[in-house]
């Protein structure tokens, strides 16, 4: 069964950290969510003033955020100790779980900086277990070219072609994400098979897409999200199209924000909020 496109949550311009400015999509209302994906920032443009001072340091708790980036150099540091450098075609996925305090400066005064930065929910049981990242560069994101003359990269999750499974470098997580990155000359079709029981949407950032059975185009810098099927169908139009695909097992658990803290109930909200400013998240 052909996944269509069920809703469009456009890309809204706005600012975070001291002051980057990006695209929100999911997240750009408080209940504008697609269980468990809580937000979708798309940060694009060769102008420094844009991006250069960065996201300096700044709280999370209960949730897990994923760096994705396409073009330019970004330091992350924590409380922890931890530091990577987050560069071209490279990935950051960070567990807050139960608090973590990190920054995230650019590392270039010029130049593109373009990629995307995912909030995924942790189910309750695991909204306080231990703080950590993984730094995953180019060279360690399978990078497939398709008999079409397309690319596809597996960030997370699986891709099979022709028999054969590639699997990503972000496994065993409670959610099972997928994330792939597809990258397709003009007008070609693109097909994966995504779980029935998986939350799913696309985000398109280059060309034009069309997703469906009846296809319907999918508009750029905005998430589309797939209603129910098993399977994505994509065709690319006259300037080709490049696109993000983002899958996940929903939690169907309350859902409690306030800023960078992700929880159950206000009470653990409130919990986070003394934690922070008692300086208690500098537990290991």
């Amino acid at each position: 069964m052909i996944r269509n496109i069920q809703t469009v949550i456009p890309g809204v311009a706005t600012s975070d950290g001291a002051g980057v400015k990006l695209r929100r999509s999911l997240g750009g209302q408080q209940q504008v969510r697609l269980d468990p994906f809580l937000m979708l920032d798309e940060f694009s443009s060769n102008d420094p003033n844009d991006y250069v001072a960065g996201f300096p340091a700044h709280p999370h708790r209960g949730f897990e955020t994923v760096t994705y980036m396409l073009e330019g150099h970004m330091l992350h540091e924590d409380h922890l100790g931890n530091q990577g450098h987050l560069k071209t075609g490279g990935v950051q996925w960070m567990t807050a779980g139960r608090g973590i305090i990190h920054s995230e400066m650019p590392q270039q005064v010029s130049g593109a900086m373009r990629g995307f930065q995912l909030w995924i929910n942790l189910p309750a049981v695991e909204k306080m277990k231990p703080a950590g990242y993984k730094d995953i560069q180019v060279e360690d994101i399978p990078k497939l070219s398709l008999a079409n003359g397309g690319s596809v990269k597996v960030i997370a999750g699986s891709y099979k072609e022709e028999g054969n499974e590639v699997q990503g470098p972000i496994q065993g997580i409670t959610t099972s994400p997928l994330f792939l990155d597809v990258h397709l000359p003009p007008n070609t079709e693109f097909e994966h098979h995504i779980p029935k029981e998986l939350n799913a949407f696309i985000y398109v950032y280059e060309g034009d897409l069309e997703v469906g059975g009846p296809m319907r185009p999918a508009p750029k810098q905005a998430a589309s999200v797939l209603g129910d099927g098993d399977r994505l169908k994509a065709k690319s139009g006259e300037s080709g199209a490049q696109f993000i695909v983002l899958a996940a097992l929903p939690l169907h658990e309350p859902i409690v924000q306030y800023g960078p803290f992700v929880m159950n109930t206000r009470a653990e909200i409130e919990q986070a909020i003394s934690d922070y400013q008692n300086n208690r998240f500098v537990v290991a």
